[in-house]
């Protein structure tokens, strides 16, 4: 069984494509679950009639802890499925729900498997990321155009614009941090798991088409805060000491250039950081 996973923040319309996407690729045995991070829309309770499952978290829990609430559901009913969490503004590509199974059962190895993201004109979107801890560097890079003939290929990190989770490679069932509100959690995600041993890919054999929506960018003081703060967790996690700090003090003065330029981004900035430096000061 194939469960589908994806995060309601007023985002009824971009859903109900997103299953319609599904639907019309033949979706026969496979579960769509959404987590509403925005109980007073109530839009979205209209897609249970074409059996989507509405997981009402009550508030915003941000994404990476609404992804949990659908995990931990999904591995109550089966500790052995496949999951894919996918963004909202994202259409499934026609060819790919028939390929999940059998790319699964010949390549039972893999633990997180990222797909290809392409623009609706057709443009690459993302196929595989690198991580060069020494200097920081979060690098989005195609990894597949050049080998289009395997079948898969190991990336550093994957998108949680469209990602794949093997539960029958897990022990227990796997969480995303909620220590991420937004943003960096999918990066925090594979960099952990990748440390414990579970192996990484990106294919082209599954793909959406990502339409990229506003939401995010309603607010653009909330989503600079919470990226900012994200960005810089993953840096003090996962990135060689100098390079943590070097990127520290340039993301801090570019924040502050930024307040006479472009206020509610520097502001923002500024406040992430703010988040950031008092967990730090918590966990002395």
């Amino acid at each position: 069984m194939i469960y589908f996973i994806t995060v309601n923040y007023y985002s009824a319309d971009l859903i109900a494509n997103l299953l319609k996407s599904i639907q019309a690729a033949g979706a026969t045995s496979c579960k769509f679950l959404v987590v509403n991070n925005s109980p007073d829309d109530r839009r979205i309770y209209d897609l249970e009639k074409d059996s989507a499952l509405i997981l009402d978290a009550g508030s915003n829990l941000g994404f990476g802890a609404a992804c949990n609430w659908g995990l931990n559901w999904v591995y109550r009913q089966d500790s052995r499925a496949v999951v894919w969490i996918i963004n909202p503004d994202t259409l499934v590509r026609e060819d790919s729900l028939q390929k999940v199974q059998g790319f699964f059962e010949t390549h039972p190895e893999l633990s997180i498997v990222g797909t290809t993201v392409c623009t609706p004109n057709g443009k690459i979107w993302f196929a595989g990321g690198r991580f060069v801890p020494e200097t920081g560097a979060m690098l989005n890079e195609d990894r597949l155009s050049d080998s289009p003939d395997v079948a898969w290929v190991r990336s550093d990190w994957v998108t949680g614009c469209s990602l794949l989770i093997n539960f029958s490679k897990f022990d227990s069932c796997p969480q995303f941090d909620t220590d991420y509100f937004l943003y960096y959690e999918d990066f925090d995600f594979c960099q952990r798991y990748a440390k414990q041993g579970h192996l990484i890919g990106m294919t082209s054999q599954m793909g959406v088409v990502h339409y990229p929506s506003s939401v995010a960018n309603r607010n653009l003081f909330t989503k600079f805060k919470y990226s900012t703060c994200g960005y810089l967790l993953a840096m003090e996690r996962y990135a060689a000491k100098s390079a943590f700090i070097m990127r520290f003090i340039r993301l801090s003065g570019h924040a502050l250039l930024l307040l006479c330029v472009r206020p509610q981004v520097g502001i923002g900035k500024l406040a992430g950081v703010a988040i950031y430096l008092k967990r730090v000061i918590q966990r002395c």
